[in-house]
């Protein structure tokens, strides 16, 4: 089941959605008090995009999505800078029965 994204007409399967799941301390921590989940997703996806994407991978009830675009960083390469690549991350909320294990 693809869907569509209403910025640029494209159709994104659920697994083009999510790039990877962000497996840090503070979302570990997260996870376990507050129900809550950060993926890496595509730029391009949408809220509605997220929460189908994360219903049909894994199998729970999402409660809530909150997206947010991190802005690539400058960093120097020898003599030369550089850029880090932008990208979107997506804080996905679960109702309080599901649960996610990556482990």
């Amino acid at each position: 089941m693809a869907t569509t994204t209403n910025n640029s007409k494209l159709t994104l399967d659920p697994h083009q959605v999510l790039v990877r799941p962000l497996v840090t301390e503070k979302g570990v921590e997260r996870s376990t008090e507050q129900n809550q989940y950060a993926f890496e997703v595509s730029p391009q996806a949408t809220k509605e995009d997220v929460r189908r994407a994360v219903e049909t991978l894994f199998e729970v009830k999402v409660a809530k999505v909150r997206t947010q675009t991190r802005k690539g960083k400058t960093r120097r390469y020898k003599f030369r800078n550089g850029m880090t690549k932008a990208w979107k991350k997506a804080l996905v909320t679960l109702d309080a029965e599901h649960r996610i294990d990556f482990f």
